[in-house]
Protein backbone atom coordinates (compact mmCIF):
# COMPACT_ATOMS: atom_id res chain seq x y z
CA UNK A 1 0.00 0.00 0.00
CA UNK A 2 1.27 3.24 -0.79
CA UNK A 3 1.21 6.09 2.10
CA UNK A 4 3.12 8.88 0.26
CA UNK A 5 0.15 11.06 0.88
CA UNK A 6 0.11 10.29 4.47
CA UNK A 7 3.47 10.84 4.81
CA UNK A 8 3.44 14.36 3.64
CA UNK A 9 0.20 15.34 5.71
CA UNK A 10 1.90 13.58 8.49
CA UNK A 11 5.30 15.41 7.99
CA UNK A 12 3.69 18.98 7.78
CA UNK A 13 1.60 17.88 10.93
CA UNK A 14 4.64 17.09 12.73
CA UNK A 15 5.32 20.84 12.86
CA UNK A 16 2.54 22.15 13.87
CA UNK A 17 1.07 19.76 16.12
CA UNK A 18 2.42 17.69 19.66
CA UNK A 19 3.72 14.68 17.81
CA UNK A 20 1.86 15.35 14.80
CA UNK A 21 -1.76 14.88 16.38
CA UNK A 22 -4.30 15.78 18.20
CA UNK A 23 -4.42 12.53 20.47
CA UNK A 24 -1.66 10.61 21.52
CA UNK A 25 -2.96 6.90 20.20
CA UNK A 26 -2.98 8.06 17.31
CA UNK A 27 0.50 8.53 16.45
CA UNK A 28 1.86 4.87 16.04
CA UNK A 29 4.47 5.60 18.49
CA UNK A 30 3.86 2.47 20.51
CA UNK A 31 4.01 0.35 17.65
CA UNK A 32 6.65 1.97 15.00
CA UNK A 33 5.73 4.03 11.72
CA UNK A 34 3.68 6.95 10.76
CA UNK A 35 -0.20 7.18 10.85
CA UNK A 36 -2.03 7.02 7.59
CA UNK A 37 -4.68 9.96 7.01
CA UNK A 38 -8.58 9.15 6.70
CA UNK A 39 -10.26 10.38 3.84
CA UNK A 40 -13.99 8.77 4.11
CA UNK A 41 -15.49 5.84 6.12
CA UNK A 42 -18.57 3.50 5.31
CA UNK A 43 -20.06 0.80 7.05
CA UNK A 44 -17.22 -1.04 8.42
CA UNK A 45 -14.43 0.56 5.94
CA UNK A 46 -12.10 3.12 6.29
CA UNK A 47 -10.68 5.02 3.31
CA UNK A 48 -7.09 6.61 3.53
CA UNK A 49 -6.11 9.67 1.00
CA UNK A 50 -4.53 7.32 -0.91
CA UNK A 51 -7.76 5.25 -1.44
CA UNK A 52 -6.82 2.32 0.40
CA UNK A 53 -9.27 0.75 1.91
CA UNK A 54 -9.65 -0.83 5.75
CA UNK A 55 -11.60 -2.96 7.61
CA UNK A 56 -11.94 -0.96 10.89
CA UNK A 57 -11.97 -2.49 14.59
CA UNK A 58 -11.80 1.15 15.88
CA UNK A 59 -14.80 2.79 14.86
CA UNK A 60 -13.87 6.05 15.85
CA UNK A 61 -12.79 4.32 19.14
CA UNK A 62 -16.23 3.50 19.96
CA UNK A 63 -18.87 5.39 18.88
CA UNK A 64 -19.84 3.65 15.47
CA UNK A 65 -21.89 0.44 16.84
CA UNK A 66 -23.99 0.95 13.40
CA UNK A 67 -20.90 1.55 11.22
CA UNK A 68 -19.83 4.05 9.73
CA UNK A 69 -21.89 7.04 7.88
CA UNK A 70 -25.17 5.08 8.66
CA UNK A 71 -28.01 6.68 5.94
CA UNK A 72 -30.18 7.34 9.44
CA UNK A 73 -27.30 8.86 11.26
CA UNK A 74 -26.72 10.91 8.11
CA UNK A 75 -30.33 12.15 7.32
CA UNK A 76 -30.68 12.94 11.40
CA UNK A 77 -27.69 15.60 10.65
CA UNK A 78 -28.48 16.47 7.67
CA UNK A 79 -31.82 17.78 8.73
CA UNK A 80 -30.69 19.41 12.04
CA UNK A 81 -28.09 21.55 10.25
CA UNK A 82 -30.41 23.07 7.76
CA UNK A 83 -31.83 24.99 11.07
CA UNK A 84 -28.07 25.69 12.62
CA UNK A 85 -25.27 24.42 14.18
CA UNK A 86 -25.59 25.59 17.68
CA UNK A 87 -27.92 28.22 19.64
CA UNK A 88 -26.72 28.50 23.31
CA UNK A 89 -30.36 28.37 24.64
CA UNK A 90 -31.96 25.23 25.46
CA UNK A 91 -32.91 22.78 22.47
CA UNK A 92 -35.76 20.40 21.97
CA UNK A 93 -33.05 17.38 21.38
CA UNK A 94 -31.16 17.76 24.75
CA UNK A 95 -34.66 16.85 26.24
CA UNK A 96 -35.20 14.01 23.80
CA UNK A 97 -31.96 12.86 24.23
CA UNK A 98 -31.94 13.00 28.16
CA UNK A 99 -35.97 11.23 28.04
CA UNK A 100 -33.87 8.63 26.06
CA UNK A 101 -30.84 8.07 28.16
CA UNK A 102 -33.14 7.81 31.43
CA UNK A 103 -35.49 5.29 29.68
CA UNK A 104 -32.42 2.59 28.98
CA UNK A 105 -30.68 3.36 31.95
CA UNK A 106 -32.77 3.23 35.12
CA UNK A 107 -30.16 3.95 37.48
CA UNK A 108 -30.24 7.63 35.72
CA UNK A 109 -33.32 9.77 36.94
CA UNK A 110 -31.47 12.55 35.85
CA UNK A 111 -28.96 13.61 33.11
CA UNK A 112 -26.68 16.52 32.30
CA UNK A 113 -25.05 16.64 28.69
CA UNK A 114 -21.74 18.00 28.35
CA UNK A 115 -18.91 17.12 25.30
CA UNK A 116 -16.73 14.63 26.03
CA UNK A 117 -16.22 11.76 28.53
CA UNK A 118 -13.70 13.24 30.26
CA UNK A 119 -15.95 16.16 30.96
CA UNK A 120 -18.28 13.52 32.30
CA UNK A 121 -16.10 11.73 34.43
CA UNK A 122 -14.41 15.32 36.06
CA UNK A 123 -17.97 16.69 36.68
CA UNK A 124 -19.22 13.34 38.05
CA UNK A 125 -16.10 13.32 40.88
CA UNK A 126 -16.84 17.00 41.43
CA UNK A 127 -20.39 15.91 42.50
CA UNK A 128 -19.45 12.99 44.61
CA UNK A 129 -16.95 15.11 46.36
CA UNK A 130 -19.66 17.83 46.41
CA UNK A 131 -22.25 15.85 47.67
CA UNK A 132 -20.03 14.11 50.53
CA UNK A 133 -17.64 16.60 51.55
CA UNK A 134 -15.33 14.15 51.18
CA UNK A 135 -12.04 14.64 48.69
CA UNK A 136 -10.68 11.06 48.57
CA UNK A 137 -11.93 9.21 45.18
CA UNK A 138 -10.53 5.63 44.31
CA UNK A 139 -9.12 4.58 41.14
CA UNK A 140 -8.32 1.38 39.58
CA UNK A 141 -5.19 0.36 37.63
CA UNK A 142 -5.10 0.11 33.91
CA UNK A 143 -8.32 1.83 33.77
CA UNK A 144 -8.89 5.64 32.37
CA UNK A 145 -11.16 8.27 32.58
CA UNK A 146 -10.15 10.36 30.45
CA UNK A 147 -6.85 13.57 31.05
CA UNK A 148 -8.40 15.22 34.15
CA UNK A 149 -5.59 15.71 36.84
CA UNK A 150 -7.30 13.58 39.37
CA UNK A 151 -7.33 9.97 36.85
CA UNK A 152 -3.48 10.35 35.29
CA UNK A 153 -2.49 8.00 38.43
CA UNK A 154 -1.68 4.43 37.18
CA UNK A 155 -4.06 5.02 34.48
CA UNK A 156 -4.91 3.31 31.07
CA UNK A 157 -5.04 3.57 27.60
CA UNK A 158 -2.57 6.07 26.02
CA UNK A 159 -0.82 6.44 29.42
CA UNK A 160 0.36 2.38 29.19
CA UNK A 161 1.24 2.64 25.45
CA UNK A 162 3.43 5.98 26.05
CA UNK A 163 4.74 4.02 29.03
CA UNK A 164 4.15 6.52 31.80
CA UNK A 165 2.12 5.73 35.16
CA UNK A 166 1.24 9.61 35.88
CA UNK A 167 1.70 12.64 33.58
CA UNK A 168 3.89 15.77 34.88
CA UNK A 169 1.45 18.65 35.05
CA UNK A 170 -0.36 16.72 37.69
CA UNK A 171 0.03 18.07 41.15
CA UNK A 172 1.32 15.96 43.84
CA UNK A 173 -1.36 17.40 46.38
CA UNK A 174 -4.39 16.25 43.74
CA UNK A 175 -2.70 12.81 42.78
CA UNK A 176 -2.20 12.09 46.82
CA UNK A 177 -6.20 12.29 47.13
CA UNK A 178 -6.72 9.84 44.67
CA UNK A 179 -6.41 5.97 45.41
CA UNK A 180 -5.24 3.58 43.50
CA UNK A 181 -6.68 -0.73 43.78
CA UNK A 182 -6.00 -3.11 41.78
CA UNK A 183 -8.98 -4.39 39.39
CA UNK A 184 -10.93 -7.61 40.81
CA UNK A 185 -9.09 -7.62 44.01
CA UNK A 186 -11.74 -7.88 46.70
CA UNK A 187 -9.25 -7.65 49.57
CA UNK A 188 -7.61 -5.05 48.47
CA UNK A 189 -11.00 -3.25 48.06
CA UNK A 190 -12.06 -4.45 51.56
CA UNK A 191 -8.79 -3.42 53.32
CA UNK A 192 -8.85 0.14 51.51
CA UNK A 193 -12.46 1.40 52.91
CA UNK A 194 -11.81 -0.22 55.95
CA UNK A 195 -8.78 2.08 56.83
CA UNK A 196 -10.03 4.78 54.89
CA UNK A 197 -13.38 4.68 53.39
CA UNK A 198 -14.82 7.58 55.59
CA UNK A 199 -12.95 9.84 53.76
CA UNK A 200 -13.95 8.38 49.98
CA UNK A 201 -16.23 10.54 48.52
CA UNK A 202 -16.76 8.13 45.57
CA UNK A 203 -15.38 5.47 43.45
CA UNK A 204 -14.79 5.59 39.64
CA UNK A 205 -14.33 2.37 37.54
CA UNK A 206 -14.97 1.13 34.20
CA UNK A 207 -17.84 -1.83 34.91
CA UNK A 208 -15.29 -3.59 31.72
CA UNK A 209 -11.65 -2.12 32.02
CA UNK A 210 -11.78 -1.62 27.90
CA UNK A 211 -8.26 0.93 28.49
CA UNK A 212 -6.03 -2.01 29.48
CA UNK A 213 -7.85 -3.77 26.32
CA UNK A 214 -10.57 -5.56 27.53
CA UNK A 215 -10.74 -6.98 30.91
CA UNK A 216 -13.95 -8.60 32.53
CA UNK A 217 -15.32 -8.50 35.95
CA UNK A 218 -14.58 -11.46 38.50
CA UNK A 219 -18.15 -12.69 39.22
CA UNK A 220 -19.72 -10.68 42.40
CA UNK A 221 -16.51 -8.13 41.89
CA UNK A 222 -18.81 -4.95 41.10
CA UNK A 223 -21.67 -5.72 43.40
CA UNK A 224 -18.73 -5.82 46.03
CA UNK A 225 -17.53 -2.40 45.24
CA UNK A 226 -21.42 -1.79 45.46
CA UNK A 227 -21.86 -2.79 48.77
CA UNK A 228 -18.83 -0.77 50.17
CA UNK A 229 -19.88 2.62 48.71
CA UNK A 230 -23.25 1.92 50.60
CA UNK A 231 -21.81 0.89 53.67
CA UNK A 232 -19.72 3.80 53.61
CA UNK A 233 -21.92 6.22 52.37
CA UNK A 234 -19.42 6.74 48.97
CA UNK A 235 -20.92 7.80 45.49
CA UNK A 236 -19.87 4.54 43.29
CA UNK A 237 -19.18 6.12 40.02
CA UNK A 238 -19.46 3.79 36.50
CA UNK A 239 -17.50 5.10 33.97
CA UNK A 240 -19.33 3.43 31.02
CA UNK A 241 -18.11 5.79 28.36
CA UNK A 242 -17.03 2.82 26.39
CA UNK A 243 -19.55 -0.08 27.58
CA UNK A 244 -22.55 2.33 28.00
CA UNK A 245 -24.56 0.99 24.97
CA UNK A 246 -22.26 -1.15 23.32
CA UNK A 247 -22.24 -4.48 25.49
CA UNK A 248 -26.09 -3.98 26.32
CA UNK A 249 -28.62 -1.16 25.28
CA UNK A 250 -28.51 -0.66 29.57
CA UNK A 251 -24.84 -0.80 29.33
CA UNK A 252 -22.79 -3.14 31.68
CA UNK A 253 -24.61 -2.15 34.58
CA UNK A 254 -27.74 -3.45 33.29
CA UNK A 255 -25.76 -7.04 32.20
CA UNK A 256 -24.06 -7.28 35.43
CA UNK A 257 -27.42 -6.62 37.41
CA UNK A 258 -25.92 -3.37 39.46
CA UNK A 259 -27.07 0.03 40.04
CA UNK A 260 -24.51 2.80 40.25
CA UNK A 261 -25.29 6.18 42.11
CA UNK A 262 -23.34 7.64 38.98
CA UNK A 263 -23.15 7.32 35.24
CA UNK A 264 -20.43 8.70 32.78
CA UNK A 265 -21.35 8.33 28.88
CA UNK A 266 -19.88 9.33 25.60
CA UNK A 267 -18.69 8.05 22.35
CA UNK A 268 -22.44 5.92 21.25
CA UNK A 269 -24.35 8.63 22.36
CA UNK A 270 -23.14 11.16 19.87
CA UNK A 271 -23.06 9.13 16.99
CA UNK A 272 -19.96 9.80 15.98
CA UNK A 273 -20.00 13.65 17.19
CA UNK A 274 -18.14 15.21 20.13
CA UNK A 275 -20.60 14.68 23.11
CA UNK A 276 -20.67 13.07 26.58
CA UNK A 277 -22.80 12.97 29.47
CA UNK A 278 -23.24 11.97 33.36
CA UNK A 279 -26.82 11.48 34.90
CA UNK A 280 -27.70 9.56 38.30
CA UNK A 281 -29.81 9.44 41.21
CA UNK A 282 -31.72 12.34 41.21
CA UNK A 283 -31.35 13.66 44.54
CA UNK A 284 -27.36 13.64 44.08
CA UNK A 285 -28.14 15.24 40.19
CA UNK A 286 -29.88 18.62 41.59
CA UNK A 287 -26.76 19.27 43.72
CA UNK A 288 -25.80 20.48 40.17
CA UNK A 289 -26.12 23.92 39.51
CA UNK A 290 -28.60 25.65 38.90
CA UNK A 291 -30.70 23.70 40.49
CA UNK A 292 -28.23 23.51 43.64
CA UNK A 293 -24.40 24.74 44.44
CA UNK A 294 -22.29 22.50 42.23
CA UNK A 295 -21.01 24.23 40.05
CA UNK A 296 -20.46 22.84 35.97
CA UNK A 297 -21.01 24.01 32.85
CA UNK A 298 -20.72 23.92 29.31
CA UNK A 299 -20.94 26.42 26.41
CA UNK A 300 -21.74 23.56 23.55
CA UNK A 301 -23.29 21.72 25.84
CA UNK A 302 -26.73 19.59 23.99
CA UNK A 303 -25.63 20.88 20.72
CA UNK A 304 -28.14 20.02 18.26
CA UNK A 305 -26.22 17.78 15.58
CA UNK A 306 -24.30 16.09 18.26
CA UNK A 307 -27.93 15.09 19.56
CA UNK A 308 -29.47 14.11 16.59
CA UNK A 309 -26.64 12.01 15.37
CA UNK A 310 -26.74 10.57 18.59
CA UNK A 311 -30.41 9.75 19.25
CA UNK A 312 -30.51 8.52 15.40
CA UNK A 313 -27.84 5.87 16.47
CA UNK A 314 -29.79 5.32 19.82
CA UNK A 315 -32.88 4.65 17.85
CA UNK A 316 -31.02 1.94 15.43
CA UNK A 317 -29.61 0.33 18.68
CA UNK A 318 -32.74 -0.58 19.67
CA UNK A 319 -33.83 -2.95 16.85
CA UNK A 320 -35.29 -6.43 17.59
CA UNK A 321 -31.69 -9.23 17.91
CA UNK A 322 -29.37 -6.33 17.61
CA UNK A 323 -27.35 -7.10 19.99
CA UNK A 324 -27.28 -11.11 20.09
CA UNK A 325 -25.94 -10.79 16.28
CA UNK A 326 -23.03 -9.07 17.28
CA UNK A 327 -22.18 -11.12 20.29
CA UNK A 328 -22.64 -13.83 17.62
CA UNK A 329 -20.28 -12.17 14.96
CA UNK A 330 -17.84 -11.31 17.94
CA UNK A 331 -17.49 -14.56 19.43
CA UNK A 332 -17.13 -16.16 15.44
CA UNK A 333 -14.48 -13.47 15.08
CA UNK A 334 -12.67 -13.95 18.30
CA UNK A 335 -12.35 -17.98 18.20
CA UNK A 336 -11.46 -17.74 14.58
CA UNK A 337 -8.59 -15.68 15.81
CA UNK A 338 -7.64 -17.70 18.51
CA UNK A 339 -7.94 -20.89 16.30
CA UNK A 340 -5.58 -18.77 13.68
CA UNK A 341 -2.66 -18.27 16.93
CA UNK A 342 -3.16 -21.56 17.71
CA UNK A 343 -1.90 -23.40 14.57
CA UNK A 344 0.70 -20.71 14.13
CA UNK A 345 1.87 -21.96 17.80
CA UNK A 346 1.85 -18.00 18.94
CA UNK A 347 0.79 -17.09 22.45
CA UNK A 348 -2.45 -15.61 22.28
CA UNK A 349 -5.47 -14.92 24.14
CA UNK A 350 -8.73 -13.04 23.21
CA UNK A 351 -11.48 -11.54 26.09
CA UNK A 352 -14.60 -9.62 24.89
CA UNK A 353 -18.17 -9.24 25.45
CA UNK A 354 -20.60 -8.28 22.69
CA UNK A 355 -19.28 -5.94 20.37
CA UNK A 356 -16.07 -5.14 22.46
CA UNK A 357 -13.05 -7.31 22.74
CA UNK A 358 -9.34 -7.31 23.37
CA UNK A 359 -6.22 -9.07 21.74
CA UNK A 360 -3.18 -10.44 24.23
CA UNK A 361 -0.19 -11.74 22.82
CA UNK A 362 0.15 -14.30 26.49
CA UNK A 363 -1.20 -17.38 27.87
CA UNK A 364 -4.59 -16.43 29.79
CA UNK A 365 -6.50 -16.24 31.82
CA UNK A 366 -6.32 -11.89 31.90
CA UNK A 367 -8.06 -11.32 34.96
CA UNK A 368 -6.22 -7.90 36.31
CA UNK A 369 -3.92 -5.29 35.40
CA UNK A 370 -0.72 -7.60 36.20
CA UNK A 371 -2.05 -10.23 33.44
CA UNK A 372 -2.60 -7.71 30.86
CA UNK A 373 1.03 -6.11 31.56
CA UNK A 374 1.92 -9.87 30.80
CA UNK A 375 1.16 -9.62 27.29
CA UNK A 376 4.24 -9.02 24.46
CA UNK A 377 3.85 -5.55 22.97
CA UNK A 378 6.28 -6.63 20.37
CA UNK A 379 4.65 -9.65 18.85
CA UNK A 380 1.29 -7.30 19.05
CA UNK A 381 3.21 -4.33 17.06
CA UNK A 382 4.12 -7.14 14.57
CA UNK A 383 0.46 -8.49 14.71
CA UNK A 384 -0.69 -5.08 14.22
CA UNK A 385 1.65 -4.15 10.81
CA UNK A 386 0.64 -7.46 9.27
CA UNK A 387 -2.84 -6.63 9.37
CA UNK A 388 -2.35 -3.55 8.63
CA UNK A 389 -0.69 -4.36 5.18
CA UNK A 390 -3.58 -6.44 4.75
CA UNK A 391 -5.87 -4.12 4.83
CA UNK A 392 -7.27 -4.52 8.78
CA UNK A 393 -6.85 -1.82 11.43
CA UNK A 394 -6.77 -2.42 14.99
CA UNK A 395 -6.10 0.43 17.96
CA UNK A 396 -1.73 1.08 16.95
CA UNK A 397 -1.44 0.04 21.18
CA UNK A 398 -1.42 -3.12 22.69
CA UNK A 399 -3.36 -1.11 24.99
CA UNK A 400 -6.82 -0.76 23.92
CA UNK A 401 -9.92 -2.78 23.00
CA UNK A 402 -11.00 -3.31 19.69
CA UNK A 403 -14.99 -2.67 18.67
CA UNK A 404 -17.13 -4.69 15.90
CA UNK A 405 -20.29 -2.60 14.22
CA UNK A 406 -23.61 -4.06 12.98
CA UNK A 407 -21.63 -3.31 9.29
CA UNK A 408 -19.33 -6.14 10.27
CA UNK A 409 -20.84 -9.25 8.22
CA UNK A 410 -19.94 -12.42 7.66
CA UNK A 411 -17.82 -11.29 4.65
CA UNK A 412 -15.54 -8.81 6.47
CA UNK A 413 -15.04 -11.16 9.42
CA UNK A 414 -13.70 -13.81 6.63
CA UNK A 415 -11.31 -11.23 5.51
CA UNK A 416 -10.14 -10.83 8.53
CA UNK A 417 -9.66 -14.37 9.76
CA UNK A 418 -7.46 -15.10 6.59
CA UNK A 419 -5.37 -12.03 7.08
CA UNK A 420 -4.95 -12.96 10.47
CA UNK A 421 -3.97 -16.60 9.15
CA UNK A 422 -1.44 -15.42 6.92
CA UNK A 423 0.18 -12.72 9.34
CA UNK A 424 0.29 -15.36 12.49
CA UNK A 425 2.13 -17.31 10.15
CA UNK A 426 4.26 -14.95 8.88
CA UNK A 427 4.80 -14.36 12.64
CA UNK A 428 5.57 -17.53 13.17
Amino acid sequence: MTQQTSHTLFQDALTLMPGGVNSPVRAFKSVGGEPFFAQSAQGAYLTDVEGNRYIDYIGSWGPMIAGHAHPDVLAAVNATVQNGLSFGVPNALEVTMAQTITRLVPSCEMVRMVNSGTEATLSAIRLARGATGRNRIVKFEGCYHGHGDSFLVKAGSGMLTLGVPNSPGVPKTLADLTLTLTYNDFEAATALFADLGHDIAGVIVEPIVGNANCILPAEGYLQHLRDLCTQYGSVLIFDEVMTGFRVALGGAQQLYGITPDLTTFGKIIGGGMPVGAYGGRRDLMQQIAPSGPIYQAGTLSGNPVAMAAGLATLELIQAPGFYPQLHAQTDTLRRGLQAAADEAGIAFTTTGLCAMFGLYFCEGPINGYADAMRSDSSQFNRFFHGMLKRGVYFAPSAFEAAFLSSAHGDAEIELTLQAARETFAEMA
